[in-house]
């Protein structure tokens, strides 16, 4: 997810939340008039969620129509990004309606450092078991070992109290970790040093390839650790090798039209045991290729074929 705060997505929204509600923009439905359901006829089997920062701009406009609108495209469960202004009952409830169920949430680092019992009772309400973080503050010089170990700590002090509430922490990755150190980079360093029983971790493929980072081999390298995907690709021909932390969304790709191998990854994942896979959709036009992409993964096929999860 493209922002240093989850915390800040409530302030761009805010504004807009409780504005005018103009006529409803969904994505198709069955001829029966029922939302669409996933049609896993290849080798993914899900479970496929949503990342809602995809449509962000919807949800300005009404968010309970963009949440009808996710169910439209056949998605049933969603990981939140903020509030969209609302007391987090409302937005719950919103949820429900729609038809939808709430499995993960992002929220910022301000939240979790200083008013974990509103995280904590946030997520309660919502119905999330997991409780993620997508941006470590860090000097815009770059990440350094400093900042990695502040994150280790921060982490798993996080971890034992979303654990102690009955919630699961995890970070997710955002692209700026993979700087050279020992024999592997900063991210390794998180890894092998957060408490597996307190910290997981949350693959946004994007933010992984960018680096130059082989999202099988990370996964292989640390069995067990990532619980959660965020599928996510960028256009051919963009080069790798940024530690930047982004690129501009006219670089993005739809699923199955850019750079990674999704066969290769979403095997290696279900051998793994990934729990949640969402999409997110960070392209210019997500209402036209999030079903794009949801088509591609819906007949996925893996190269040995030999994993049904």
């Amino acid at each position: 997810m493209s922002r240093r705060h989850a915390s800040t997505i409530a302030v761009i929204l805010a504004a807009f939340a409780l504005g005018c509600r103009p006529a409803r923009t969904e994505a198709p439905v069955t001829a029966a008039g029922a939302p669409r359901s996933l049609q896993f006829a290849g080798d993914f089997k899900g479970p496929l969620g949503v990342q809602l920062w995809s449509f962000r701009e919807q949800a300005k406009a009404d968010p309970a129509a963009m949440l009808r609108m996710v169910r439209d495209m056949g998605f049933t469960h969603v990981e939140t990004a903020g509030l969209y202004g609302l007391p987090v009952a409302r937005v719950a409830e919103l949820v429900r309606d729609a038809g939808l169920r709430t499995t993960s949430m992002h929220v910022g680092y301000d939240e979790l450092k200083k008013d974990m019992p509103t995280v904590i009772a946030n997520a309660k309400a919502l119905g999330a078991t997991y409780v993620g973080l997508a941006w470590y503050p860090h000097d815009r010089s770059g990440f350094t070992e400093s900042d990695a170990r502040k994150a280790i700590a921060d982490f798993n002090a996080f971890g034992r109290a979303l654990k102690d509430g009955g919630l699961n922490f995890f970070y997710h990755n955002h692209g700026y970790e993979p700087v050279p150190y020992g024999d592997g980079t900063l991210l390794d360093l998180i890894i092998r040093e957060t408490d597996p029983s307190l910290v997981s971790f949350e693959m946004d493929v994007l933010w992984t390839w960018l680096p130059n980072v082989d999202p099988v081999a990370l996964i292989r390298k640390y069995p067990g650790r990532f619980k959660l995907m965020h599928i996510k690709d960028m256009k051919p021909g963009v080069a790798r090798g940024s530690l930047a932390g982004g690129i501009p969304d006219s670089l993005k790709a739809a699923i199955g039209q850019g750079q990674v191998d999704w066969g290769a990854l979403m095997e290696a994942a279900a051998r793994d045991g990934f729990v949640h896979y969402y999409l997110e959709d960070e392209t210019p036009d997500p209402v036209r290729t999030a079903p794009q992409s949801v088509r591609y993964l819906e007949s996925l096929k893996y190269p040995s074929r030999t994993v049904r999860p």
